[in-house]
């Protein structure tokens, strides 16, 4: 029997690295067997544990195989019409009683572009409910804030990876790459080898940090006081490219202003980093021909993560880097479709193609393709935490899928408190997770080797991810739940559950969007390993060659500029966009075309330590747990290497409280407390703890976090929260 190997990608992280998958016989059924795939630019064959290890799920006895619906307070098996016609009835006494805003919807950014979209289609014309976000909200939108604001659009990085080794200086800021996106840190590792340098910012000497050049060690929360005090020594040095700043900006003043205000010695004392440091920082950043600063969630995930970004993309804008050639702005993105889950209608406020749901002009066009009348469409909504925050009061009844908020939210214990006051909740996911076990009705779904879709990886790469394996009898895709519970709504068309129908109407919904994908379709991304947005329907001019590495071009600058890509990028078909590797060449997404400066200031964390709650917590990953853990805690392999949580504090700590390693302490913030093992290292700061969020229970690291949300993103203070540190007493323990 001849064996099919099948081309396709990752389930986890934003990478989306490529794979081959080939069935091979297990008992009864198949699962597949992960290969490399060498052809694929971003892993080139690489793969992490999680990525070889993918395919455990896909046979596991943890998976969910039946609907299950609660009954006299137990989750028993059903059948999918029974359990369909439940959440149906659920939903629709809701909306009776309490109007369609009492339903809530709530996503996720592991959903395929189809899936995403076809949710947000769903919430707002089978349901009618403004009410619907997805747990995106709390990975990216402090960065997309920060994109728009100064170059009017939001695309997590506006170059290829590629480019990252052909720079001069890479400053990466709160990332962790070596163990959240592991094949990534090639990029790094030939950055250095091609003699550029690396700046990494974090509070802990992570195993990123060591491959540095130099490491700055903030205390977390200060990132904004950072980035400013860089930008006044480069003014103060004269360091600032004046032909660029007036050429192809605004509102530099107003920001030169603010950022003077932040003189190195009071930066110092802000932050922790010397000044030494800031000038060595800056001497690294300025003199390459070429650099790029690269955010991720550690800056990011705060109450003032937009500005935070602003003030490094401020950086970027007075030294000439961003629509340069291997230069500029990026933000590394988290979740496997962080940046297609957000573009195409979960998010609150936004519709298909990235366009804003109180736009008149958006409104029309959506509502065109959808058939239906724009004064039809709700307005915005509640961001993630907010809807989340408001269940049982203002939301009677969540629909969700591919999320699991008892683990991951902030303040993780009132919002499962808040879970179990819904009057109803269906859940859509692969696993029973500590979300699906509260819910009134579980329906198990597809997983990525057994349905076909589209994804959108961190560079702004749509990528197609074929399906491999049949899926075990009684599983359904999404697409099937949401088309069976608009027809039992009502809404008998218009829920398609075929994804390449789907996705050609969504290439429709998006076209002249921001985030244009109607040129795109699955015979180019199978033929071109991947298409870069914007990639509109018609064709683009001829491109200019690939841009060198020196010298720097003349300032110019259109969002939809094109340069050829390097020879990892495959060619477009003649008379076709051939999407759009780099942006900004010729002028931004703005409507003068300028990039905008943003005044920003230093302010405290939301929460600083006292007396009371002296230490800082911040959070994180490892290497072998992917985000709230619901999958990969069900992989011996991934589990074995990283059993259970722990709190990483330094030895001075250890020594005031008399702990040991891997004894239990407490770690107590004002919305709870989390138990776990001590691990005692001189690469975290004094002043500061780290958990990762991976694990439930006692020790739930979200159980400590702080809601306090970004006045523009509405980004909850995940990265830093006031707490204290406690050894567990031996009788509690016993107990």
């Amino acid at each position: 029997m001849q064996t099919t190997v099948t081309p396709t990608h990752c389930p986890y992280c934003a990478l989306q690295c490529g794979m081959n998958l080939t069935p091979v016989p297990s008992g009864g059924g198949s699962v597949v067997e992960v290969t490399e795939r060498a052809d694929f630019p971003v892993n080139r064959g690489a793969l992490c544990g999680k990525g070889r290890t993918a395919p455990a799920l896909l046979s596991s006895a943890a998976r969910l195989t039946s609907p299950l619906i609660r009954k006299a307070g137990v989750l028993e098996p059903a059948g999918w019409d029974e359990a369909l016609d439940r959440i149906a009835e659920g939903l629709s006494r809701t909306r009776t009683e309490h109007g369609p805003d009492a339903i809530g919807v709530f996503g996720g950014g592991g959903l395929t572009n189809e899936k995403a979209y076809t949710l947000g289609k769903f919430a707002r014309v089978a349901l009618g409910t403004s009410q619907i976000d997805y747990n995106g909200r709390f990975c990216m939108s402090s960065a997309a804030a920060g994109g728009i604001k100064a170059f009017g659009l939001d695309r997590g990085l506006p170059f290829p990876l590629e480019d990252i080794p052909r720079t001069g200086c890479v400053i990466l800021v709160g990332s962790n790459l070596a163990e959240t996106m592991p094949p990534a840190l090639r990029y790094l590792t030939e950055l250095r080898e091609n003699g550029g340098t690396l700046i990494v910012i974090d509070p802990r000497r992570t195993r990123t940090a060591e491959q540095a050049d130099l490491h700055l060690a903030p205390r977390p929360g200060t990132d904004l006081a950072l980035a400013l005090g860089l930008l006044h020594l480069v003014v103060a040095e004269g360091r600032t490219d004046e032909a660029y700043i007036q050429e192809r900006t605004s509102g530099w003043e107003e920001a030169r202003a603010a950022a003077m205000a932040h003189w190195p010695e009071y930066v110092e004392r802000i932050t922790g980093v010397s000044v030494p440091q800031l000038r060595e920082t800056v001497r690294m950043f300025c003199e390459p021909e070429s650099a790029m600063v690269l955010t991720a969630r550690g800056p990011e995930q705060h109450s003032k993560g937009t500005d935070t970004v602003g003030a490094w993309i401020n950086l970027c804008l007075a030294t000439g880097r961003p629509g340069r050639p291997f230069s500029g702005y990026g933000c590394l993105t988290g979740q496997g479709n962080g940046q297609g889950g957000r573009e195409h209608g979960q998010k609150a406020d936004q519709l298909p193609g990235y366009r804003k749901l109180d736009d008149p002009a958006a409104r029309r066009h959506v509502a065109e393709v959808w058939g239906v009348d724009p004064d039809s469409l709700p307005g915005p909504g509640r961001s993630a935490y907010e809807l989340l925050d408001a269940m049982g009061t203002d939301i009677r009844s969540l629909l969700l899928m591919a999320s699991n908020p008892v683990v991951s939210a902030p303040r993780a214990a009132h919002i499962e408190e808040r879970l179990r006051s819904l009057d109803f909740l269906a859940v859509a996911d692969v696993v029973l997770s500590e979300t699906a076990e509260l819910a009134d009705v579980v329906l198990p779904v597809t997983q990525w080797a057994e349905e076909t879709g589209t994804m959108t990886n961190l560079e702004g790469r749509v990528l197609l991810r074929k399906q491999a394996i049949t899926p075990p009898d009684g599983i359904r895709s999404d697409l099937y739940v949401m088309h069976e519970l608009a027809a039992r709504l009502g809404v008998e068309k218009g829920f398609p559950t075929d994804p390449e129908e789907v996705f050609e109407e969504l290439r429709r919904a998006s076209a002249g969007g921001p985030a244009d994908y109607s040129g795109i379709t699955y015979r180019r991304l199978a033929e071109e390993n991947g298409v870069f947005w914007p990639c509109p329907l018609e064709p683009a001019p001829e491109p200019e060659p690939e841009p060198a590495l020196e010298p720097k071009p003349e300032p110019g600058g259109s969002a939809g500029a094109e340069a050829t890509a390097g020879p990892a990028l495959a060619l477009a078909p003649a008379g076709v966009h051939p999407g759009t590797p780099r942006l900004f060449l010729d002028r931004f997404a703005t409507p003068d075309g300028r990039a905008r400066f943003v005044a920003v200031s230093h302010r405290p964390l939301a929460e600083e330590p006292d007396d009371e709650y002296p230490m800082l917590l911040t959070t994180g990953r490892v290497v072998s747990q992917y985000q709230s853990g619901a999958q990969t805690r069900r992989v011996d392999e991934l589990n074995a290497a990283a059993p259970g949580a722990f709190v990483e504090l330094h030895p001075r700590l250890a020594e005031r409280l008399g702990a040991t390693e891997g004894e239990p302490l407490a770690i107590v913030s004002r919305r709870g407390r989390a138990v776990a093992p001590a691990r005692i290292t001189t690469t975290i700061r004094p002043d500061t703890v780290f958990m990762p969020f991976h694990w439930p229970g006692e020790g739930r690291a979200n159980t400590l976090t702080n809601p306090a949300l970004d006045p523009t993103s509405r980004m909850p203070e995940f990265k830093a929260c006031a707490v204290r540190v406690e050894r567990v007493d031996r009788v509690e323990r016993s107990g």
